[in-house]
């Protein structure tokens, strides 16, 4: 039976890569895709999700959640994805006209099939922790969270000492951290490793599904952009790590650790700190991945994107 998972995305195109392969995958069934700010400013991310599923239009239609088009965020990373978040491809949608905000679709959907949902963010986790502290039955009634964020030993990449996600929203990411649902975490150390070379773009313009003639759209300008700004002759696709967690655990490895995260820091704000001491003083809040089988979760995208419609 299709596990069955509600994602939090910002897309960007890592996040519509890994909304993509998601709905494609027959291990899976999206029950809800929510919108947060991150990447792009909320009410984009809202439309980049609105267009998403328009353009696959999949057999089984997920709800949508909405950002808060108010949601307090430090930063964006529209110089990567493009001023639409998208890497241009243009993709234009009408806005939805009834719409309903991220949490409150998080938490219907949560209670209407308890103990079955994984909630699975790869953005900044403000609607994750939303429902986990104000929405306390629905986090309960939660199967497990995934999330994509934070760094334990891999320093940052929005800052010296900070990761993206957890950058932009650092205290709805401690309020996860304390939500004591002790979430999955994939932090920068192995996320930044599921990297993509010209074979992804190649399979994709080499098919004729709607899933796949998106990602031929938004693709390409990604790519560019990489190779513009880092060198490389290929992509980080980082939100992946948390689909392929939520789609099968046996891919990756990991540890409990505790963790926090530092919100008041000049230079040091966002930046998550693990106790990976022999004899830590505080008990783990934390499952942190420490591995992915790389070379499997290749296989599990590629072989997902070959079932996209």
């Amino acid at each position: 039976m299709p596990r069955k998972v509600i994602l939090d995305v910002d897309p960007g195109v890592d996040d519509a890569v890994a909304l993509c392969v998601a709905l494609a995958d027959p291990d899976l069934e999206v029950v809800a895709v929510t919108a947060t700010g991150g990447a792009v400013p909320p009410r984009q991310a809202s439309l980049n999700v609105q267009a998403i599923l328009e353009q696959i239009d999949p057999p089984r239609r997920p709800r949508v959640g909405v950002a808060d088009p108010l949601q307090p965020l430090r930063s964006d990373a529209r110089d990567l994805h493009g001023p639409d978040g998208l890497a241009g491809a243009q993709t234009p949608v009408a806005e939805k006209a009834n719409q309903h905000l991220s949490p409150k679709v998080i938490a219907e959907e949560v209670r209407r099939l308890p103990d079955e949902i994984t909630l699975v963010g790869s953005g900044p986790m403000t609607n994750i922790a939303a429902v986990l502290t104000r929405e306390r039955d629905a986090a309960e009634a939660l199967w497990g969270v995934v999330v994509q964020g934070g760094s334990v030993g891999a320093g940052g990449d929005v800052t010296p000492a900070a990761e993206f996600n957890v950058y932009c929203d650092a205290g709805s990411a401690r309020e996860v951290f304390h939500s004591g649902v002790t979430p999955t975490l994939a932090p920068l150390d192995v996320s930044r490793e599921l990297v993509f070379g010209y074979d992804l773009l190649e399979f994709v313009r080499g098919r004729d599904s709607r899933t796949c003639q998106l990602l031929a759209k938004i693709l390409p300008g990604f790519y560019r952009a990489y190779r513009q700004r880092y060198g490389l002759e290929g992509v980080r696709l980082p939100a992946l790590a948390g689909v392929l967690a939520a789609k099968r655990p046996q891919l990756y490895k990991s540890r409990p650790m505790h963790g926090e995260v530092e919100t008041s820091g000049e230079l040091t704000h966002g930046a998550t700190v693990f106790d990976r001491r022999d004899a830590p003083d505080s008990e783990p809040n934390l499952d942190v991945i420490t591995s992915f089988d790389e070379e499997a979760a290749r296989e599990a995208v590629f072989s997902a994107l070959e079932c996209g419609v």
